[in-house]
């Protein structure tokens, strides 16, 4: 019973390696096609070697998010303030909008009651 436990358990880890394999080489071959195909013709940049696409999409990544399917945390705020913005009395929402203006004037440097023309 144990040994078909661990079996079972290699057999999935295994298959979970082969799937992101097949995956960065998919994603990797499409970088480095795209970018030699037009980044050579447009701005005369070098091509790319697979392990240099590789890394610009690892880079990409990293700078400008995750792939779908990674949850970040945090980036529920709009969904919580759209409740809290429904449950406000129109008075309150008044209230909200003036102490965004101010917060948002202070930043800029400008006054609260500047019109933006």
């Amino acid at each position: 019973m144990r040994h078909r436990r661990v079996v079972r358990i290699l057999g999935i880890a295994l298959a979970v390696a082969l799937v992101v394999v097949i995956v960065v080489a998919g994603f990797g071959y499409a970088v480095l096609g795209l970018w030699n195909w037009l980044m050579p013709a447009l701005f005369k940049l070098p091509a790319l070697t697979f392990w240099q696409a590789v890394g610009l999409l690892v880079l990409s990544w990293i700078l400008f998010g995750s792939w779908r399917g990674f949850h970040r945390p945090g980036r529920h705020w709009r969904g919580r303030m759209r409740e809290r913005w429904a449950q406000m009395t129109p008075e309150q929402r008044e209230d909200f909008r003036k102490a965004m203006e101010a917060r948002c004037a202070r930043r800029s440097g400008s006054s609260a009651g500047d019109a933006v023309s």
